[in-house]
């Protein structure tokens, strides 16, 4: 799958919000998740409701 970059601007709670979820899954999985693919993830599962 391609990828493009796109810069978005998300509030400050928003941005919070996310990043307790990637460290969450950063404890659980032991492994680096960036930003990115947590916000990615996101996404999909949410549009493809």
């Amino acid at each position: 799958m391609l990828k493009k970059r796109v810069t978005i601007v998300l509030d400050d709670d928003l941005d919070k919000r996310i990043r307790i979820i990637q460290a969450k899954i950063i404890r659980k999985e032991k492994k680096s998740v960036s930003f990115s693919n947590v916000l990615n993830n996101m996404l999909s599962k949410a549009i493809k409701k």
